[in-house]
């Protein structure tokens, strides 16, 4: 029997009080097993009238061999004596990637984190920001938890603008992403880049629900951002370390670089991302010529410490 369709949750508003794990748990099965067709997955269609999309819940269950009462209260949020067998039969049979598998995992086995550790800043290495330092001509920077940007080399400051002029608490890619108007301008695919962000976000909230920093940048972006909204409710996740982005630029007119992001091994949970244009190329010489311009290139970049659009 079909379920009723259901409204999906809204995210959290920002109350302190982090994400509830059991409610992103049952949204991120239900929107999983509705992009499923029963042909996606070897099942007979007979052409019954469904008043849901994808696949009914005793469809997914025999799929993953499990009782349908079973999957159904797992699909509720109460996923907390679920074994790690389990989670791999319906991982497979709702043909999730690496990266939705260790979600699942993440929001069916939630790690108790401590509170301190989700409320304090975080620190970049001073060797890391030496290094930083010392790279002239490559667009580098460091990225934390909740897409916040840590530490930045020169370079990146003439590509994507002077995050030195914003608020600590503006410099995070989200709010930069949604909430600023010229870095809508800056990515030529910009919709992409937003999906991105809110993939990126979306395993961030399954690593850490309790976090409360990331709660209330949800609910800011939920209320201040409709495309934001949207995505967010998809609940779709990924990671990408490594990719091509088409870049805008005021001074030097359009890039295309080449990005690899590097997590650090050192528990921290950040990122060394770096942006390189292929050689001999015209993104190239863009690149040089704002390495050349120096300050005067991070002067008149993006405009980052612009208002917000």
């Amino acid at each position: 029997m079909d379920e009723q369709p259901r409204s999906v949750s809204g995210p959290a508003a920002g109350t302190g009080r982090g994400l509830d794990p059991r409610a992103e748990l049952s949204e991120f099965l239900r929107t999983r097993r509705a992009r499923l067709k029963p042909e996606d997955v070897g099942l007979p269609d007979f052409g019954r009238h469904r008043r849901v999309p994808g696949l009914r819940r005793e469809e997914l269950a025999q799929l993953a061999g499990v009782s349908v009462a079973y999957y159904t209260r797992l699909e509720q949020g109460n996923g907390r004596n679920v074994s790690a067998e389990v989670l791999d039969a319906i991982a497979r049979a709702l043909r999730l990637n690496d990266a939705e598998h260790a979600h699942l995992t993440h929001l069916a086995k939630p790690k108790q984190h401590k509170k301190k550790q989700a409320a304090r800043t975080e620190q970049v290495r001073p060797a890391l920001r030496q290094l930083l330092d010392s790279i002239h001509d490559v667009p580098a920077y460091v990225s934390g938890r909740r897409s916040d940007i840590l530490a930045w080399n020169g370079m990146a400051a003439a590509v994507f603008g002077d995050w030195a002029e914003l608020p600590a608490k503006e410099r995070n890619w989200a709010r930069l992403v949604f909430l600023r108007s010229e870095y809508r301008e800056l990515f030529v695919e910009w919709e992409q880049k937003a999906s991105d962000m809110v993939a990126l976000l979306r395993m961030d909230a399954g690593c850490h629900p309790d976090d409360p920093r990331l709660s209330a940048l949800v609910g800011e972006l939920s209320v201040k951002s409709e495309e934001f909204r949207r995505l967010w409710a998809i609940h779709d996740v990924k990671e990408k370390s490594y990719g091509v982005k088409r870049l805008r630029h005021p001074l030097v007119g359009e890039l295309t670089l080449n990005f690899e992001s590097f997590r650090l091994t050192d528990g921290s949970e950040q990122n060394l991302v770096t942006y390189h244009a292929e050689p001999g190329s015209p993104s190239a010489e863009a690149l040089r010529l704002l390495a050349s311009w120096g300050a005067d290139a991070t002067k008149a970049g993006t405009g980052a410490s612009a208002s917000p659009g």
